[in-house]
C-alpha cells in the first residue's frame, strides 16, 4: 500500500517511528516532513498530505500533530479527503468501515507508539463497508457550500 506521512514540530519524533514500522512491513511510504523540533505550522503539513491523497498520489494518509485536532482540520478541507483524528484502534477501524476515510490523524501528545501503531494497524487493515453507508459518505461532497451558501 502507498502511504503518505505528515507531521508538525510535536508529531514528528511518533511520525518518523510510524515511517519506518510501515516501510519494515513492505508498504511503499513517502514521508512529507517535518523532521525535526523547529515550530513549523501544521495547515503547512496537512495540506502536503491533503494535496498527495487528493491527487491519488498515497492510498492512506497519517498524519500526526500535537493533538491531531489542528493537522484534521486542515486535511479535511480537501474535499477528497476523510480525515478522522482517533485515539484507539476500534474508532480506526470504523472509520474505515462506515466513514470511507482515507486519512488518519493522531496526535502525539495524547498517544504513544504502541498505541499509535494499533490504530494504524485497524486502520489499514480494514475495508470500506459500503452498502448503507456508501448512501452516507456519497452525500459529503453535497455539503460544500457554493457561492451563496450564506442566503439559504
Amino acid at each position: 500500500m502507498r502511504i503518505a506521512l505528515s507531521a508538525d514540530h510535536a508529531g514528528y519524533i511518533l511520525k518518523n517511528e510510524l515511517v519506518h514500522w510501515l516501510r519494515e512491513q513492505g508498504h511503499e511510504v513517502a514521508d512529507l516532513g517535518t523532521s525535526g523540533p523547529e515550530s513549523v505550522d501544521y495547515p503547512e503539513f496537512g495540506s502536503k498530505l491533503g494535496r498527495v491523497v487528493a491527487a491519488g498520489g498515497a492510498d492512506r494518509g497519517i498524519a500526526v500533530c500535537g493533538s491531531g485536532i489542528g493537522i484534521a482540520i486542515a486535511i479535511n478541507r480537501f474535499p477528497e479527503c476523510r480525515c478522522a483524528h482517533v485515539s484507539e484502534p476500534l474508532s480506526a477501524e470504523l472509520a474505515r468501515t462506515h466513514n470511507d476515510a482515507n486519512v488518519l490523524a493522531l496526535g502525539a501528545r495524547l498517544v504513544g507508539p504502541d498505541m499509535a501503531k494499533a490504530c494504524v494497524s485497524a486502520f489499514l487493515g480494514s475495508d470500506f463497508a459500503g452498502g448503507r453507508h456508501q448512501r452516507c459518505v456519497d452525500q459529503l461532497p453535497a455539503l460544500l457550500p457554493d457561492s451563496d451558501w450564506w442566503a439559504a
